[in-house]
């Protein structure tokens, strides 16, 4: 299958190109740099220059290619303050990969989120954000809602959920950003009393998710990339105390936005989600290690 892959050079999509080209299929991938066409021409993949940004380009690819998955994201945009500029821009570029490819019956793949689907309990994959307004993170969880209703014109298309952190070596995300306020702050904190729970996944294990889906997923399909069903913010903190050797300090929920910045937010969501009708559907199997285990591994804290 030919493959047109945005977000091929960052962080989970440097895993999809290789599990993809491994599996026999060819991959293009969207290279908004000279570095980041290097990087796809070195893992074997082709290249075609733009952002997401250039919908022109978007749909020229798409129209291309066998099937397309979607992974890139402004979080650079998002994490400086400008979330709903970041999640518009993406939706503008989910359309234009819906146009393109109605009445086709080739595969697209959402690569979306799930943080703060379902507070306080266990989220599936039929769960979704319902109702409630598309603000924040919901509009991220409307535009996995437009991709998936590609299925009633003729896509074969999946919204895939990850879990806040996808973690391995060289993760720069929230464990990354989590350790730098540690080190910053002098302690290790969690907000109240850090039974908060979040789900984890290891990148090769969505690599390998992001590869079933493309092939194998009916259309409408809403996926969970969970392996950690749900990881106390606790445990996470008491592990980088130990390797910073740090005291482990809780910190009140109205201060955790002055401790934590903008992770703050984050880090008081209650989130935990299941990946049971994932596997079933798909015959996912995650082999990779666990966050905790992962993070006590010490390649996180590592200058």
């Amino acid at each position: 299958m030919r493959v047109f892959v945005t977000g091929a050079s960052g962080w989970i999509g440097s895993a999809v190109v290789p599990e993809l080209i491994g599996a026999g299929h060819e991959v293009i991938g969207l290279a908004r740099s000279d570095a980041s066409a290097a990087a796809l021409t070195a893992a074997g993949a082709q290249v075609r220059r733009g952002t997401i940004d250039d919908l022109d380009e978007l749909r020229r690819g798409a129209e291309a290619a066998d099937g397309v998955i979607h992974l890139a994201f402004k979080h650079d945009v998002a994490f400086s303050g400008d979330f709903a500029g970041a999640a518009g821009a993406d939706r503008l570029a989910v359309d234009t990969f819906g146009e393109a490819l109605a009445g086709s019956d080739r595969p697209f793949v959402l690569a979306s989120g799930m943080l703060g689907l379902t507070p306080g309990r266990v989220a599936t994959e039929r769960d979704s954000a319902g109702e409630i307004p598309e603000t924040g993170l919901r509009t991220r969880q409307g535009t996995a809602r437009a991709a998936i209703a590609f299925a009633s014109r003729g896509v074969r298309s999946s919204a895939l959920r990850l879990p806040p952190t996808v973690h391995g070596q060289g993760d720069k995300g929230f464990m990354a950003v989590l350790i730098g306020v540690a080190r910053g702050r002098g302690v290790s904190g969690y907000v109240g009393d850090g039974s908060q729970r979040w789900p984890a996944a290891h990148r090769i294990d969505a690599a390998n998710l992001f590869r079933l889906a493309l092939e194998q997923a009916p259309a409408g399909s809403v996926l969970h990339g969970v392996a950690d069903e749900g990881v106390p913010l606790l445990d996470v903190a008491e592990v980088i105390g130990r390797h910073l050797d740090l005291p482990v300090v809780s910190v009140r929920p109205e201060d955790a936005g002055e401790h934590f910045g903008w992770l703050g937010a984050y880090l008081s969501a209650d989130s935990p989600a299941s990946s049971a009708l994932t596997r079933e559907l798909l015959g996912w199997r995650p082999t990779q290690i666990g966050l905790i285990d992962d993070l006590d591994k010490g390649h996180y804290f590592q200058a």
